[in-house]
This record gives structure tokens, C-alpha cells and sequence, in this order.
């Protein structure tokens, strides 16, 4: 390789939870660049989590992210004039990434008034196993244990 990777970048922690996932989730969930207005609406969302569940807030939405966090995906892949589905095991710092996405992508598109309110459900759901978002997950098994035949195609 001609070019060296780009080293990562150290994101720093959330000021309430001092955890750096929270702001990888907030910088995720953040639109035009409003950081504080992301930060509100997160904060407000695990303050409904806790009024529901009687549980810390911070500590549903770790069960949630760590609920819908998918271990395999398909990876489409051309041999021989066919396309196959590939199975293969997801790097850890995607897994995070795409559990955060899926739930801030179904949480938008839920029906309610705020954000907050719509977040604070999606992560009540995930947190129980139920929801959009670890339907999403199971979905991403299931094709991936169908394709299970092809996973020798790996390279």
C-alpha cells in the first residue's frame, strides 16, 4: 500500500456520562451540525427511558445498543457471472456503528412528537428485545445463516 491509513480519531466524553460511545451516538444522531440540540434530545430521551423503566437511563441504552448489535452481514460479491451473498463476521467498531445507526434510523421513523419521545421508545423496545431495530438484527442473521453455504467464497 502506497498511502498510510488514517490514524483514528479520539472523541472526547460525554459531559454527564463521561463516556466517549454517548458522543460517537450523539455526533451520529446530530443533523447541520447542532451538537447541543443532539445532546438535549439524547439527554431528554434516557430521562423518559428512566421515568418508564424505573431503571437508570444510561444503562437501558447500553443494553439496547448491546441488543441490537449484530455479530454477521452479507457482503455481495461477483464470482463467475453470479452474484452471491457472503456471509462474514462484522470488525467490532462497525458493530457499534451500525447498531447506533439502525437505532437512531428506526427511532426517526416511529410516530410521536419528539425526538426524544420516538428515541426513548425505539431503546425501551431494543432494550426488551422487541422493536424495529432488532428486527432489523435478526433479519441480517437470518440472511446471513442462509447464505451460510457460501461463506468458503471469503477471501
Amino acid at each position: 500500500m502506497r498511502k498510510l491509513k488514517p490514524k483514528k480519531r479520539i472523541l472526547p466524553a460525554d459531559p454527564q456520562f463521561n463516556d466517549a460511545t454517548v458522543t460517537r451516538f450523539v455526533n451520529m444522531m446530530m443533523w447541520q451540525g447542532k451538537k447541543s440540540t443532539a445532546y438535549t434530545c439524547f439527554y431528554d430521551a434516557l430521562a423518559l427511558v428512566e421515568k418508564q423503566t424505573g431503571e437508570s437511563g444510561y444503562e437501558v441504552w447500553k443494553k439496547a445498543l448491546s441488543n441490537v448489535t449484530p455479530g454477521v452481514e452479507v457482503k455481495s460479491r461477483r464470482i463467475g457471472g453470479a452474484n452471491f451473498q457472503i456471509p462474514t463476521e462484522i470488525r467490532p467498531d462497525r458493530k457499534v456503528s451500525l447498531s447506533m445507526k439502525w437505532l437512531i434510523m428506526f427511532s426517526r421513523k416511529r410516530s410521536g412528537r419528539s425526538m426524544a419521545e420516538k428515541l426513548a421508545a425505539e431503546i425501551v423496545a431494543a432494550s426488551k428485545g422487541e422493536g424495529a431495530t432488532v428486527k432489523k438484527k435478526e433479519d441480517v442473521h437470518k440472511m446471513a445463516e442462509a447464505n451460510k453455504a457460501f461463506a468458503h467464497f471469503k477471501s
